[in-house]
């Protein structure tokens, strides 16, 4: 094929990768960068405001709650669903049938979040819940959950790390089946015993693997927004008010286009800065083959 019909055929097969990212990303996220600028009560006249919006917004003692609740949240969820998902995924690696245990690992998240929001406000009920009650047999008195402030966002955290626990068991067991058995059978000829192997050889080759999982965890994290809806509402108060059900509120409930576009750019930008911090951490910590 001539060189020229080549390169044009390239650009036909991503036109509509290149199309689509136009379309429901650039867009989108130019319109929501101009409507932040602006005052607008989602019918009316749109009014230029400058930065009016973003200082409104920093000011705001409930956004600054829904900061501190996001955070919270995240450092809660993070670091808990890595630890139980790799373990897991190191359980299921060595047991046969590992496909059955996939499948009913990855079940909850493909259920939806009303679903998931009614099963668990169930479940954390102060008076009649399971999870108290299971409590209750070993001798502690569980909290109303979703009711005491101290306690809401922990039980969200919890709803969080199940939800999302099957994706990165699935993806931690990938990435233990592509580490090669030479590894393994050179170490123990040298008398490895299974930590050192652990520590020394599937640690440092599932790196990108937990790299990656962690990256799309502070992602997932920073939008909590279902299970807190569903649940709490941001409640009691604004115990569990977060960033993005901030942003719902703002735009659907109090009409203020602008700043709920506002803390949309905040939230991204937060994003955008925590991954990039992520990517430039992972050249001390993550290792590739080869």
């Amino acid at each position: 094929m001539h060189h020229k019909y080549r390169k044009w055929w390239a650009y036909a097969f991503i036109a509509p990768t290149m199309i689509t990212l136009l379309m429901f990303w650039l867009i989108p996220l130019g319109f929501a960068l101009i409507l932040s600028l602006m005052h607008w009560d989602g019918f009316g006249e749109k009014t230029f405001v400058g930065l009016d919006n973003f200082i409104y917004l920093f000011q705001d003692p409930v956004f600054q709650r829904a900061v501190v609740n996001t955070v919270y949240y995240t450092v809660l969820t993070i670091p808990t669903n890595i630890i139980i998902a790799l373990l897991l995924a190191l359980a299921l690696n060595k047991i046969p049938g590992k496909d059955v245990y996939r499948v009913f690992y990855f079940m909850p998240v493909v259920t939806s979040a009303v679903s998931v929001g009614v099963i668990w406000i169930w479940i954390l009920n102060g008076d009649f819940g399971i999870l108290n009650s299971v409590l209750s047999t070993v001798g502690i008195a569980g909290p109303n959950w979703l009711a005491d402030d101290r306690w809401v966002i922990p039980a969200i955290a919890i709803v969080g790390v199940w939800w999302g626990l099957g994706f990165n068991v699935v993806i931690f067991l990938a990435g233990l089946q592509g580490i090669s058995r030479s590894y393994y059978e050179a170490a123990e000829m040298d008398g490895a015993t299974t930590m050192q192997k652990f520590f020394h050889i599937t640690l440092p080759l599932l790196s990108p693997t937990t790299f990656f999982v962690a990256v799309m965890a502070v992602i997932s994290s920073f939008q909590v927004f279902d299970q807190v809806f569903v649940m709490t509402q941001g409640g009691p108060g604004k115990a569990s008010h977060v960033v993005v059900l901030h942003m719902y509120e703002m735009a659907f409930q109090k009409g203020q286009f602008g700043v709920s576009t506002a803390t949309a750019v905040v939230l991204f930008m937060s994003i955008l800065l925590f991954t990039i911090i992520q990517f430039k951490l992972s050249k001390r910590w993550v290792h590739y083959e080869g």
